[in-house]
Parts: structure tokens; sequence; C-alpha cells
């Protein structure tokens, strides 16, 4: 029997009718023998989303298919784009170790359209949980760049640029409440530049969502900092859940005026104004920089207790007393320790060198 289809506008209708698994949504029939399509999640610039159910695989899993249709007219460029979607499919495949990266567990090319299968992400989006619960706190926000830049870090360790981080692309887990970021943009570019070359084309190339991507990558020339960059338009998003684009500018320098609209720490200001710099060398330029920087910085430590060297007396020393730990300085418990254990281990030096010498003397009469 046929799943009814929910009521849809003309242009999602238009979506499913032009589409191969739009035209499977709903129905019986099978995908590539073994996926049910269930309903359309999502469509952009570049392809449309939807989940299935895995009807081979115990327990018939959810997944998520992301058909990508870019237009490629060349048979030569066509070929191209193959070897390429296969490559990048690759090493996402790889980044699916991580548990903040969904798996990716088939890709394929029917004709000129792209399949990427992943795992399903059962969630919210950030979008979504700020227009439900309103802005988030600044303690939120930390606890939020304390989750996600691991994450970062570990895909710039493998060479990758997300290229699209919003709050639309991270979503909170519902079983667990782990952050998730979907939606990779390395395999679209590589799509995107396989066909016409020509200056003309080299505008509808840009991969990314206007507001939360810097300039540079606008001039298609991503880099790991642009990730930041949009990592910090996401939080100022999270704190105001105000737009990117409904901020004003400075003219001068193009950077964000956020100030005026969220008061913040002045040591979390001063981080999110260094990840939304404008010129990509005066930004933060990986992961490990912000997290050294959200962390609170200890205060220098006194070690002039430990360090003094005491002369010896000329006459019989007074008793002295031990201070009570609790009354003792980090430093002054740390030589305290210090010191115990050297006096521990010098004791087991001795008590080890008198067993070895009568181990000797037991082996020399056992001899005679």
């Amino acid at each position: 029997m046929n799943f009814p289809r929910p009521n849809l506008s003309s242009f999602h209708s238009d979506i499913l009718q032009d589409t191969l698994l739009g035209q499977l949504c709903g129905q019986e029939k099978l995908f590539r023998d073994r996926y049910l399509i269930l309903r359309m999640l999502g469509r952009g610039g570049f392809g449309v989303t939807f989940l299935a159910r895995n009807t081979v695989l115990p327990g018939n899993p959810l997944c998520v298919i992301k058909q990508l249709c870019p237009k490629i007219n060349n048979t030569s460029a066509l070929a191209t784009a193959r070897q390429r979607f296969k490559r990048e499919a690759k090493t996402l495949s790889l980044l699916g170790s991580h548990s903040q990266i969904p798996l990716l567990l088939d890709y394929f090319v029917l004709e000129e359209d792209f399949f990427l299968v992943q795992e399903y992400v059962r969630g919210i989006t950030l979008a979504r949980l700020v227009r439900r619960y309103g802005c988030q706190s600044e303690n939120a926000v930390k606890q939020f760049l304390r989750q996600m830049l691991p994450a970062l870090q570990y895909i710039h360790s493998k060479g990758v640029i997300h290229r699209d981080i919003k709050p639309q692309n991270i979503i909170r887990c519902q079983d667990d409440g782990r952050l998730v970021l979907i939606d990779f943009g390395a395999v679209k570019e590589q799509l995107t530049n396989v066909g016409d070359t020509s200056f003309k084309s080299v505008t509808t190339n840009f991969i990314g969502t206007v507001g939360f991507a810097p300039p540079e990558q606008f001039c298609l020339r991503p880099v790991y900092a642009s990730d930041l960059y949009a990592l910090g338009v996401t939080c100022l998003y999270l704190l105001t859940a105000k737009a990117p684009l409904d901020f004003d500018s400075d003219r001068r320098t193009g950077e964000i005026i956020w100030r005026d609209t969220v008061e913040v720490s002045p040591s979390f200001g001063q981080i999110l104004d260094k990840m939304l710099k404008v010129n990509v060398q005066q930004r933060y330029q990986n992961a490990a920089a912000i997290i050294r920087d959200l962390e609170p910085q200890p205060s220098q430590p006194d070690l002039t207790h430990c360090m003094t060297v005491k002369n010896q007396p000329t006459s019989e020393p007074e008793p002295e007393t031990e201070t009570p730990s609790h009354s003792l300085s980090y430093a002054q418990r740390t030589g305290k320790a210090i010191r115990e254990w050297k006096s521990r281990f010098q004791k087991r030096q001795q008590a080890r060198k008198i067993r070895e010498i009568r181990n000797q003397l037991y082996n020399q009469n056992n001899s005679i």
C-alpha cells in the first residue's frame, strides 16, 4: 500500500516531482532495493535531504540521504566530478569516527546525481532551540564553545574545512545532549568547481551562508580560521537571537557591531571580537588558541617557600611545629609533598641496598 503524503506547498511538491527520491517519498517502492524514503527533511541550493529507513539492516535503522544535484552538462566534467566526489566522500567517512560528526554509511553516483547516506541524528538544531527557548546565557555559550571547538580541532587536523557552520547545521542530540555538526560543504565545493571555470560562473560557486561566512570565503579562499569566524557569528546568534545581517557593521573595517546588543564579561568579549575579525590575520588561527583563552588563567604560585635554602644552625635547633595542610598555599603543599616523596624514595633506596648486601653475604656463606 502507499503511504499518505502530507499537505505540501506547491514549492515542495515541485521538488518531490523533480527529484528521484522525491518521487519515491511516501511510496512502498525501495530506493536501491533497501531504502524506504519517508519524508523530505530540507533543501538547499545544491540538493535535497530525505529521511529514510534501511530495510536490510537489523532493526531497520533510520538514515539521512542527501541527493546532490550539481548542474554539469559536460561529459568530461562529470567524470572529474565523480572522482572528486568519491575522494571527498572518503575523507568524510574518516571524520565519522568522531562522536560529533554523523557517520557516513554509503555514497554513490546515479547518472548525474550524487548521493550521501549518513547516520540520522535525532535532536533539535540550535536555530530551532533559540526560537523555542530564546537567547542563551554567556555561560551556556561558553559551554557550547567548549563542546564545539574540540570537534573543529579534529576536523581541521584532517585537513578539512567545514565551510558552512551555522545554527541550522548544529544539532543537539536528543539521546545524550552532545552537539553534532552536519552538512559539510567540502563535497559540494568539489562538485561546483568542475563545470564552467569562466569568470562569469565564479560567483555561483560560493559554498557557505551569507552573514556567517567571512570575506575570504566569498573569494573562494576559505581557511581554517573561516570556520572560527562562522562559529563566532553562531555565538552571537545564541546570545542575541539575531541573524548576522540584522547587526550593523563598522564602515571602516566591516566588522560586526554587536557590543551594544548584549553584555558579556570583558574576557569573553575579547574572545568574540578576535573570532569575528574581518582580517583573517588578526583572527584566531586555530581552535586550540580559543580553548586556551576560554579557560581561566591560574595565578602565578609563590615558589619562595620551596626554593629557600636554610643555613645550617650553629646551635641546637628548636623543634619544628608542623603547619596544618589546610593553611598552606598551593605552592607550599606542593613543596611539602615533593620533600616527603623524596624522603620516602631515599628510604626505599637505602632499604634496597641493605637487602642487596645481605643477599651477597648470604650467597658468600653458602658458597663456603
